[in-house]
């Protein structure tokens, strides 16, 4: 099983799918990785060869920003809006949606599943 990044990343599936399992690579990126060291896309990713792993692994850790970084930078990121209390920064702090969605009705993804409210059914 090859280990890229502190993920174990799936033996039996193409190679540009199987990088998307590492926080903060999507498909684009899988893509751009495998076309940069000429990797057909399509190769599973139990049909590479250790030197292809290391040269992946290479590449990812030089160029991109992944997995236990790329979460601390985001958590920094949020922490600074709500130090700052500016006003994304409040949305964060009171679980509300961030980017002018609506809360009359929906967000409940956001602010959690309904709560009852007392004496109000007629």
């Amino acid at each position: 099983m090859a280990r890229i990044s502190g993920v174990n990343i799936p033996t039996g599936k193409p190679v540009s799918i199987a990088l998307t399992y590492i926080h903060g690579i999507g498909r684009t990126t899988a893509s751009q990785v495998c076309a940069k060291l000429a990797i057909p896309p399509e190769r599973r990713v139990n049909q590479l060869t250790e030197d292809e792993i290391v040269r992946i692994r290479e590449a990812i850790d030089s160029a991109y920003t992944v997995e236990g970084d790329l979460r601390r930078e985001t958590a920094m990121n949020i922490k600074r809006l709500m130090d700052m209390a500016c006003y994304r920064g409040l949305r964060h702090r009171k679980s509300l949606p961030v980017r002018g969605q609506r809360t009359h009705t929906n967000a409940r993804t956001r602010k959690g599943p309904a709560k009852p409210i007392a004496g109000k059914k007629k």
